[in-house]
């Protein structure tokens, strides 16, 4: 949000990783503009035990970049528990 309606060009990667089976959320990464200020908070939740339903439940800072850890909707990738994660290694 905050790159968009601001119009810049700044490129922002974010990722939460969530127990499907229990909805908890089990870690969060960030690359881009305020990344450490936005993660310290991230770890916060994620070590009190915060749970996917907890992050939605949240009211992001509008607009800012922080905003899309509580909005994220879609899942882009499932593991099943006898899958191999795919890599280029």
């Amino acid at each position: 949000m905050k790159n968009s309606i601001s119009k810049r060009q700044e490129k922002t990667i974010m990722k939460l990783v969530v127990d499907a089976e229990t909805d908890k959320v089990l870690g969060a990464s960030m690359c881009g503009p305020d990344a450490p200020e936005i993660i310290q908070g991230i770890a916060i939740a994620v070590k009190c035990g915060a749970t996917k339903a907890d992050f939605d439940s949240t009211v992001g800072i509008h607009p800012s970049a922080a905003e899309e850890f509580v909005t994220m909707r879609t899942v882009t990738r499932r593991l099943s528990p006898t899958s191999k994660p795919k890599t280029n290694l």
